[in-house]
């Protein structure tokens, strides 16, 4: 065998013997990376409590005119555990998602190393989208419109946990409609439905997005109702416009 052959493949040979590690390297490298994870959100979180007045503001900033109460003595304590806690899950989710990518782009070919990359990213960048979009729009359509339509005869006292609920609820529900584009080009790559069909389907979509933002929505009120149903339609018209441009 020609020896400078035998160099020439050295590299590839160990790469691939590299790239398959036994299953219990695999599980350690899982297990060390979940505690990195962990590490950083247990940290971020504590960080968030020490300095949660801020935070507790900031989310209070949606709302005006309302004055907000505690049913018991621990309730805003037990608020602000949660408050920094799904900070530090918010904040602690970039970390997460690259994590997750390092352990599972070297057993992946380099067609779907392409695919995967994108669609974490986009994933990401979307969830933060519809965080802001919940923050500056969902959240304050919905709050005004039941503090005009009972600002004649009622008071408005909030209970400051049942608000947070409120606005989680609504922030997450928000995040989950916001993928569907991603489960849409998923589907398009993966060949189980075209870009072109999907979009040859708009009048379900409409109803269907009417059920989901009835259903998503934590509130009863319309006008939030319309708001995120419109936005589930734009977002699969965009989902199917990509696999368009895709030829998918």
């Amino acid at each position: 065998m020609n020896p400078s052959l035998d160099f020439k493949f050295q590299p590839e040979l160990k790469s691939n013997l590299n790239l398959e590690l036994p299953f219990t390297e695999h599980v350690e490298e899982l297990r060390q990376r979940s505690f990195h994870v962990l590490g950083i959100l247990i940290l971020v979180s504590c960080i968030a409590f020490i300095d949660i007045k801020p935070i507790v503001q900031l989310l209070e900033v949606p709302v005006q005119n309302v004055k907000f109460f505690q049913l018991s003595p621990g309730e805003y304590f037990i608020s602000t555990v949660k408050i920094a806690f799904y900070t530090g899950i918010l904040l602690t989710s970039p970390f997460l998602l690259s994590q997750l990518t390092f352990f599972v782009i070297p057993g992946l070919n380099s067609g779907e190393k392409k695919l995967i990359l994108p669609l974490l990213i986009g994933s990401t960048v979307l969830f933060f989208i519809s965080l802001g979009f919940s923050y500056f729009v969902l959240i304050p359509a919905a709050l005004q419109f039941f503090i005009s339509y009972s600002s004649d005869v009622i008071e408005p006292l909030w209970s400051f946990n049942q608000y947070f609920d409120f606005i989680l609820v609504l922030f997450y529900t928000t995040g989950l409609a916001f993928q569907i584009p991603i489960f849409q080009i998923i589907l398009g790559i993966l060949g189980v439905v075209s870009g072109k069909s999907m979009l040859k389907q708009w009048k379900y979509v409409i109803l269907v997005a009417t059920i989901i933002g009835a259903i998503l929505t934590p509130s009863t009120d319309p006008i939030t109702q319309i708001l995120l149903s419109g936005a589930i339609v734009l977002l699969y018209v965009f989902g199917a416009g990509v696999l368009v441009i895709l030829n998918r």
